[in-house]
Protein backbone atom coordinates (compact mmCIF):
# COMPACT_ATOMS: atom_id res chain seq x y z
CA UNK A 1 0.00 0.00 0.00
CA UNK A 2 1.34 3.41 -0.95
CA UNK A 3 1.77 5.75 2.00
CA UNK A 4 -0.24 8.41 0.19
CA UNK A 5 -3.36 6.25 -0.23
CA UNK A 6 -5.12 8.50 2.25
CA UNK A 7 -4.57 11.67 0.20
CA UNK A 8 -7.56 12.93 -1.80
CA UNK A 9 -7.60 11.56 -5.34
CA UNK A 10 -7.01 13.95 -8.22
CA UNK A 11 -9.28 13.53 -11.21
CA UNK A 12 -7.70 11.21 -13.76
CA UNK A 13 -9.31 12.99 -16.72
CA UNK A 14 -7.51 16.29 -16.00
CA UNK A 15 -3.88 17.29 -15.86
CA UNK A 16 -2.70 19.70 -13.22
CA UNK A 17 -2.13 23.00 -14.99
CA UNK A 18 0.89 25.15 -14.39
CA UNK A 19 -1.20 27.25 -12.01
CA UNK A 20 -3.14 25.84 -9.06
CA UNK A 21 -5.38 27.20 -6.35
CA UNK A 22 -6.56 25.63 -3.13
CA UNK A 23 -9.06 26.53 -0.44
CA UNK A 24 -9.24 24.77 2.92
CA UNK A 25 -12.20 25.19 5.25
CA UNK A 26 -13.06 23.98 8.75
CA UNK A 27 -16.64 23.17 7.71
CA UNK A 28 -17.71 20.47 5.25
CA UNK A 29 -21.07 22.12 4.57
CA UNK A 30 -19.51 25.53 3.92
CA UNK A 31 -16.86 23.82 1.78
CA UNK A 32 -19.49 22.39 -0.55
CA UNK A 33 -21.07 25.85 -0.79
CA UNK A 34 -17.69 27.44 -1.58
CA UNK A 35 -16.92 24.83 -4.26
CA UNK A 36 -20.18 25.72 -6.00
CA UNK A 37 -19.48 29.46 -5.70
CA UNK A 38 -16.01 29.28 -7.24
CA UNK A 39 -17.21 27.12 -10.13
CA UNK A 40 -19.84 29.77 -10.95
CA UNK A 41 -17.27 32.56 -10.49
CA UNK A 42 -14.47 31.45 -12.82
CA UNK A 43 -13.51 29.11 -15.64
CA UNK A 44 -11.62 26.63 -13.44
CA UNK A 45 -11.41 22.85 -13.23
CA UNK A 46 -11.76 21.16 -9.85
CA UNK A 47 -9.08 18.51 -9.40
CA UNK A 48 -10.62 17.42 -6.12
CA UNK A 49 -13.19 18.76 -3.68
CA UNK A 50 -13.57 16.58 -0.62
CA UNK A 51 -13.63 16.30 3.12
CA UNK A 52 -10.37 15.57 4.93
CA UNK A 53 -9.63 14.90 8.56
CA UNK A 54 -10.54 16.28 11.03
CA UNK A 55 -13.80 17.52 9.53
CA UNK A 56 -12.23 19.94 7.07
CA UNK A 57 -13.08 20.44 3.39
CA UNK A 58 -10.40 21.02 0.75
CA UNK A 59 -10.70 21.89 -2.91
CA UNK A 60 -7.82 21.98 -5.39
CA UNK A 61 -8.36 23.57 -8.78
CA UNK A 62 -6.50 24.63 -11.89
CA UNK A 63 -6.98 27.22 -14.62
CA UNK A 64 -5.48 30.51 -15.72
CA UNK A 65 -3.86 32.68 -13.06
CA UNK A 66 -6.57 35.31 -13.56
CA UNK A 67 -9.38 32.77 -13.14
CA UNK A 68 -7.68 31.21 -10.13
CA UNK A 69 -7.21 34.62 -8.49
CA UNK A 70 -10.89 35.34 -8.97
CA UNK A 71 -11.90 31.91 -7.63
CA UNK A 72 -9.66 32.18 -4.55
CA UNK A 73 -11.00 35.68 -3.81
CA UNK A 74 -14.63 34.57 -4.21
CA UNK A 75 -14.02 31.40 -2.21
CA UNK A 76 -12.43 33.32 0.67
CA UNK A 77 -15.34 35.77 0.72
CA UNK A 78 -17.90 32.95 0.76
CA UNK A 79 -15.98 30.95 3.38
CA UNK A 80 -15.70 33.86 5.79
CA UNK A 81 -14.51 32.71 9.20
CA UNK A 82 -14.61 29.06 8.07
CA UNK A 83 -11.52 29.63 5.88
CA UNK A 84 -8.50 27.80 7.33
CA UNK A 85 -5.96 28.44 4.55
CA UNK A 86 -5.63 29.13 0.84
CA UNK A 87 -3.00 29.19 -1.85
CA UNK A 88 -2.41 30.23 -5.42
CA UNK A 89 0.75 29.03 -7.16
CA UNK A 90 1.20 30.50 -10.67
CA UNK A 91 3.78 27.89 -11.77
CA UNK A 92 3.71 24.77 -9.65
CA UNK A 93 6.74 22.44 -9.70
CA UNK A 94 6.09 19.18 -11.66
CA UNK A 95 7.12 17.01 -8.68
CA UNK A 96 4.24 18.48 -6.68
CA UNK A 97 1.73 17.08 -9.20
CA UNK A 98 3.45 13.69 -9.12
CA UNK A 99 3.21 13.65 -5.31
CA UNK A 100 -0.44 14.71 -5.35
CA UNK A 101 -1.09 11.89 -7.81
CA UNK A 102 0.64 9.53 -5.35
CA UNK A 103 3.72 9.02 -7.47
CA UNK A 104 6.20 9.94 -4.74
CA UNK A 105 9.86 9.20 -5.01
CA UNK A 106 11.28 6.21 -3.18
CA UNK A 107 14.97 5.96 -2.48
CA UNK A 108 16.90 2.73 -2.00
CA UNK A 109 20.27 2.55 -0.26
CA UNK A 110 22.02 5.48 1.33
CA UNK A 111 21.08 9.12 0.94
CA UNK A 112 23.05 12.21 1.85
CA UNK A 113 20.27 13.98 3.76
CA UNK A 114 16.55 14.05 4.34
CA UNK A 115 14.43 17.02 5.36
CA UNK A 116 10.87 17.02 6.69
CA UNK A 117 8.53 19.99 7.03
CA UNK A 118 5.31 19.41 8.96
CA UNK A 119 2.44 21.89 8.67
CA UNK A 120 -0.96 22.39 10.25
CA UNK A 121 -2.77 22.85 6.92
CA UNK A 122 -2.94 21.21 3.50
CA UNK A 123 -2.36 24.50 1.68
CA UNK A 124 0.78 25.23 3.68
CA UNK A 125 2.26 21.80 2.88
CA UNK A 126 1.63 22.06 -0.86
CA UNK A 127 2.99 25.59 -1.00
CA UNK A 128 6.00 24.58 1.13
CA UNK A 129 6.72 21.60 -1.16
CA UNK A 130 6.65 23.87 -4.20
CA UNK A 131 9.00 26.35 -2.48
CA UNK A 132 11.38 23.59 -1.33
CA UNK A 133 11.70 22.19 -4.85
CA UNK A 134 12.30 25.63 -6.36
CA UNK A 135 14.82 26.68 -3.70
CA UNK A 136 17.50 24.02 -4.24
CA UNK A 137 18.32 20.81 -6.07
CA UNK A 138 16.27 18.33 -4.06
CA UNK A 139 13.79 15.58 -4.81
CA UNK A 140 10.38 15.27 -3.19
CA UNK A 141 10.07 11.92 -1.42
CA UNK A 142 6.55 12.38 -0.13
CA UNK A 143 3.74 14.88 0.19
CA UNK A 144 1.11 13.66 2.63
CA UNK A 145 -1.96 15.78 3.24
CA UNK A 146 -4.49 15.73 6.07
CA UNK A 147 -6.04 12.26 6.19
CA UNK A 148 -4.57 9.97 8.81
CA UNK A 149 -2.63 12.89 10.26
CA UNK A 150 -5.25 14.67 12.33
CA UNK A 151 -5.48 17.41 9.73
CA UNK A 152 -1.75 18.10 9.60
CA UNK A 153 0.33 17.58 6.46
CA UNK A 154 4.00 17.05 5.69
CA UNK A 155 6.56 16.83 2.95
CA UNK A 156 9.94 15.15 2.84
CA UNK A 157 12.83 15.94 0.50
CA UNK A 158 16.24 14.44 -0.17
CA UNK A 159 19.47 15.66 -1.73
CA UNK A 160 22.86 16.93 -0.65
CA UNK A 161 22.96 18.24 2.90
CA UNK A 162 23.40 21.90 1.91
CA UNK A 163 20.55 21.71 -0.61
CA UNK A 164 18.23 19.98 1.86
CA UNK A 165 19.03 22.58 4.54
CA UNK A 166 18.34 25.41 2.09
CA UNK A 167 15.08 23.92 0.78
CA UNK A 168 13.76 23.05 4.26
CA UNK A 169 14.61 26.53 5.55
CA UNK A 170 12.73 28.13 2.64
CA UNK A 171 9.72 25.81 2.96
CA UNK A 172 9.54 26.10 6.75
CA UNK A 173 9.95 29.86 6.59
CA UNK A 174 7.01 30.14 4.21
CA UNK A 175 4.80 27.97 6.42
CA UNK A 176 5.90 29.84 9.54
CA UNK A 177 5.06 33.24 8.01
CA UNK A 178 1.53 31.95 7.46
CA UNK A 179 1.37 30.63 11.04
CA UNK A 180 1.11 27.01 9.85
CA UNK A 181 4.51 25.46 10.66
CA UNK A 182 4.32 22.52 13.07
CA UNK A 183 7.93 21.27 12.85
CA UNK A 184 10.96 21.04 10.59
CA UNK A 185 13.96 18.74 10.66
CA UNK A 186 17.05 18.03 8.55
CA UNK A 187 18.88 14.73 9.07
CA UNK A 188 22.32 14.49 7.46
CA UNK A 189 23.29 10.93 6.54
CA UNK A 190 20.21 9.17 7.93
CA UNK A 191 20.69 5.61 9.16
CA UNK A 192 20.36 3.08 6.31
CA UNK A 193 17.57 1.25 8.16
CA UNK A 194 15.52 4.47 8.23
CA UNK A 195 15.84 5.09 4.48
CA UNK A 196 13.49 2.26 3.51
CA UNK A 197 10.71 3.92 5.56
CA UNK A 198 11.05 7.36 3.96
Amino acid sequence: MNRNDHNPSLRDDLALGTAIGLLELCSVARGVEVADAILWESDIELLFATHVQPGKYVMLFTGSVQDLSSAVRRGAETAGEDLVDRLLIPQVHPQVEAALRRRDGHIEGTIDAVGVVETTTVAAAIEAADRALKQATVDLLELRIANGLGGKSYLSVTGEVSDVRSSVAAAAGLAERGGHLARQVVIPRPHPDLVRFL
